[in-house]
């Protein structure tokens, strides 16, 4: 007999038991987005490679080692699995032409594909929460993003995340101290790693997020971005400031947080943890103002971010704070016997139709191994259908989580009695 075939490594299954923190977590954030004004927009996972190389940088880890590519058969055309949603997002809004109308406050989710080391937090297809403001300038609306994570971390219960921020500038500034910072590790390029050889030249700003122990004195001793900014930055930094001291959001400047794609300018931040070891990151984003022109369209102002789902489930599940309503029916509905079917396939269906969760007991099997099956399925009830009860037009109910006793009842006192104990 040959082997079973399992899961591909890093891309795994979630199962019936696990799917309740999924759900409560996706209703929660759908509820917060509506809260916020942002709607829904949904993107496919197959996209052309050109549009990560130009809008990620080709001198990027996620371009240059972590890309799902490959050829289409039919047209030779190189197509890649997502690694990230924003480049689809503007992609989308750029070809549809949504700015026209205006500003854009957008969300998605679903998954991500990275061909990366699995490890806990980090997986090769990942799920993400991506939130986009387009044609906006903030900072006001960096400010926002910031004030949107910090409740949605208490509407999931989650404490212990801490926001960091920086700001990379404008294009000018940036410039200058790219040019600055080519210099200083030239100097010091007998010390540089290998990762940093290779991105002196293409994107120096990246060997400052080196995770390279052997680095470190390098990376501290190297210029700050925010000697070289315009006052036209700096303004815009210290304005966001203002908003998050005057709503109470505590955060830490990290001058050297540069975020690991090319877009961004202006305002960057991350959300970390220090209980998920290595993967700290939760949620991170920032500001890409010039990301619309780079992808062939018309300049436009432009921030988001996108959290890690199943960091947060992980952070989630440890967490006692909030309470994630449990998977289960409501009424488990027992029958035995042929002039029993109709009826209990009627009363089942009578349920559903008033909004109550039913299942309905499929197969052969005595009264007692169906209940059983009841208790085990976490129902309140089991609604009993036996001959005497489908001769009668009537039920028998038992709760199954509390004291009682079983009744037999009319199917609308049966449905009363439901309703009054799940008010």
């Amino acid at each position: 007999m040959s082997d079973t075939i399992q899961a591909i490594r890093g891309m795994s299954d979630v199962l019936p038991a696990d799917a309740p923190l999924w759900e409560f977590f996706e209703d929660t954030v759908r509820q917060w987005l509506r809260d916020y004004g942002y709607r829904n927009i949904r993107m496919p996972i197959v996209e052309k490679t050109e549009l990560f190389v130009r809008s990620i940088g080709e001198v990027t880890d996620i371009v240059e080692k972590e890309m799902y590519t490959f050829v289409d058969q039919l047209n030779g055309e190189s197509l890649t699995l997502r690694p990230e949603g924003t480049a689809s997002c503007v992609r989308a809004v750029l070809q549809h032409n949504l700015l026209y109308a205006g500003p854009q406050r957008l969300f998605y989710s679903g998954p991500m594909f990275r061909h990366e080391r699995p490890q806990k937090g980090r997986y090769r297809q990942f799920h993400q929460v991506g939130v986009e403001a387009l044609g906006l300038p903030g900072p006001d609306v960096d400010a926002e993003h910031m004030v949107m994570c910090a409740r949605l971390w208490q509407r999931l219960g989650l404490d212990g995340i801490r926001l960091e921020i920086n700001t990379l500038g404008g294009a000018e500034s940036r410039a200058r101290y790219r040019a600055r910072l080519v210099k200083y590790l030239e100097s010091r390029i007998d010390e540089l790693d290998e990762d940093a050889r290779r991105r002196l030249h293409g994107n120096p700003l990246r060997v400052l997020d080196s995770k390279n122990p052997a680095m470190r004195d390098v990376v501290e001793q190297a210029p700050r971005l925010y000697d070289d900014l315009d006052e036209e930055s700096l303004r815009h930094f210290e304005t966001l400031q203002q908003i998050l001291r005057s709503v109470d959001i505590d955060y830490e400047i990290k001058p050297r947080l540069v975020r690991g794609l090319d877009y961004y300018n202006l305002t960057v931040s991350e959300w970390t943890t220090d209980r998920l070891g290595a993967q700290a990151t939760v949620c991170a984003g920032g500001r890409y103002d010039g990301l619309f022109a780079q992808l062939g369209g018309k300049p436009a102002p432009a921030c988001g971010f996108a959290m890690g789902v199943e960091r947060l489930l992980v952070l989630m599940a440890e967490s006692s704070a909030v309470e994630v309503p449990a998977d289960a029916p409501a009424v488990y509905v027992v029958h035995a016997g042929e002039e029993t079917r109709a009826p209990a396939w009627r009363a089942a269906e009578a349920l559903r139709q008033a909004g109550i969760p039913v299942v309905l007991h499929c197969g052969e099997g005595s009264f007692k191994s169906q209940m059983r099956r009841a208790d085990a399925s976490g129902a309140r009830f089991a609604l009993i259908v036996g001959e005497s009860e489908a001769q009668a037009n009537r039920v028998g109910i038992k709760p199954l989580r509390d004291p009682g006793v079983q009744e037999t009842l009319e199917l609308s006192e049966a449905l009363a009695r439901i309703r009054g104990t799940s008010n």
